[in-house]
């Protein structure tokens, strides 16, 4: 694509923070910071390091080659074909079931205002229109993007506004607030294990910044816009999570913070602000549709990039700029995720979210086995420079990282569950390929340690 005819570095920005944040932070944050306690500041800033290393991982390999297929493109090359095939179906299904369960909670703030309506027809009716804009194609929904992203961004902004207003005591009735709950709160009130449990949707909430990946053939000059955009996502979602999270904590207890009620309410509500309540949540209904539409976008993508390779059925492919069919297909599939509230009303939410997170911390930990290989093969990205500092051992800190998190899963109530969902998924995908795509002598899986390295090559 020439220059000039792609998304800029703002426009893949916002559509990575538009992805990015969205229910997961304005909502599912609260059961986190609950397992945690106030130590969960320091499990967030450990995710943005985690997230920083895997997107740069990422981007070393997009500036190098931009594919529409993106990592699963890259883990193909690198393994053979079945990692290629089970990674791209795994990130799929997990996408799916984390926009079903952004969906699920669009819908519990839909009925609030409008219970006449059951939780699936809000769902259906929020898919439904997510599924019909993504149709307009990329231009149009960037621009989209780029609205709906720079309201939820300033919501996020007017909060930390309000909570140190409270903090300093610029609302008289209130008082000065100071440090509060704070004051006899325990930093590790569940141990190590609070942090490592809180860790699932610490990532989930960081979930989505490898829509950039999958955006890099319609981006503008990739080996320009794709790195500076990562710094600026990164940057941008470590500051503003952080100081969420900081500003928050003195308000609010984090013991009585619930997965129904956004931990950013919990606060205002708690210090005497109750007119903030409906406001916010009108924020995160409209951060859940901006998430669901970006992600929407990816999945789109995702599914033409398995149909060019053989990995779905051949009705799936087409040579259009918006891929109609995959987008159709995974709206389906959506539609399909939130009626498992039919099968499981208990504790669907986590459900969703646990065994979407697995999925999506299963497609990481491909991401950074793939660059691994691909810097020892090949050294530096051509027409750049290495990005990653300190390879390999970031590398591995960041694949040990991923595996203690995906272990650490059952340790919050309800992960467990979606640990084991992601756990079938990765055997049933593995097992319908050797079904439908060929014996297992046929399959090449390439090991890590047969690729030896080309110092030539390094720069």
């Amino acid at each position: 694509m020439e220059k000039g005819n792609g998304l800029s570095v703002w426009q893949l920005t916002m559509l990575a923070l538009g992805t990015v944040v969205g229910g997961s932070f304005f909502l599912g944050s609260a059961t986190a910071i609950r397992a945690a306690g106030p130590a969960i500041l320091l499990a967030y800033i450990i995710g943005g390091i985690l997230v920083y290393i895997i997107l740069t991982a990422l981007s070393e390999m997009t500036v190098a080659k931009p594919v529409a297929g993106s990592f699963r493109v890259y883990s193909e090359e690198a393994f053979g074909p079945l990692i290629g095939y089970v990674v791209g179906w795994v990130y799929w299904t997990g996408l799916v079931l984390a926009m079903s369960s952004e969906a699920t909670a669009a819908s519990i703030f839909f009925r609030s205002w409008f219970p006449q309506f059951s939780l699936w027809s809000l769902s259906s009716l929020i898919i439904v229109g997510v599924t019909l804009l993504n149709l307009l194609g990329a231009k149009v929904l960037s621009s989209l993007e780029s609205g709906l992203a720079a309201i939820k961004l300033a919501a996020l902004v007017a909060f930390i506004g309000l909570a140190i207003s409270l903090i300093v005591g610029l609302f008289p009735r209130q008082g000065q607030i100071g440090l509060g709950v704070l004051n006899n709160a325990f930093l590790f009130p569940g141990g190590i294990g609070g942090i490592a449990g809180s860790m699932l949707i610490v990532l989930f909430s960081y979930a989505g910044f490898e829509i950039i990946g999958l955006a890099a053939s319609e981006a503008q000059d990739p080996h320009r816009t794709i790195p500076r955009a990562i710094i600026y996502t990164v940057v941008g979602l470590v500051g503003l999570y952080c100081a969420v999270i900081a500003t928050l904590l003195p308000l609010v207890s984090t013991a009585n913070l619930n997965e129904n009620i956004s931990p950013m309410v919990s606060a205002l509500t708690a210090r005497g602000l109750e007119w903030a309540a409906d406001p916010i949540n009108i924020i995160l209904v409209t951060a859940i549709l901006s998430t669901m539409l970006a992600a929407t976008f990816g999945l789109g993508r995702m599914v033409r990039s398995l149909a060019d390779a053989g990995h779905a059925p051949s009705l799936l492919k087409e040579k259009t700029d918006v891929p109609f069919r995959g987008i159709l297909f995974s709206g389906a599939a959506m539609l399909a995720g939130v009626s498992l509230g039919d099968f499981l009303p208990r504790g669907i939410y986590i459900f969703l979210v646990s065994s979407g997170g697995f999925s999506l911390l299963f497609a990481y930990l491909i991401i950074m086995l793939t660059h691994y290989r691909y810097r020892i093969k090949n050294g530096c990205p051509p027409h750049g420079h290495c990005q990653l500092f300190g390879f390999p051992y970031t590398s591995w800190a960041a694949v040990v990282s991923l595996v203690v998190v995906i272990v650490s899963m059952p340790l919050i109530s309800g992960q467990g569950s979606g640990l084991f969902a992601g756990l079938l998924l990765v055997g049933f995908y593995s097992l319908s390929y050797v079904v439908f795509k060929g014996s297992p002598q046929k399959i090449k899986v390439i090991s890590l340690a047969s690729t030896k390295p080309l110092p030539k090559k390094r720069r």
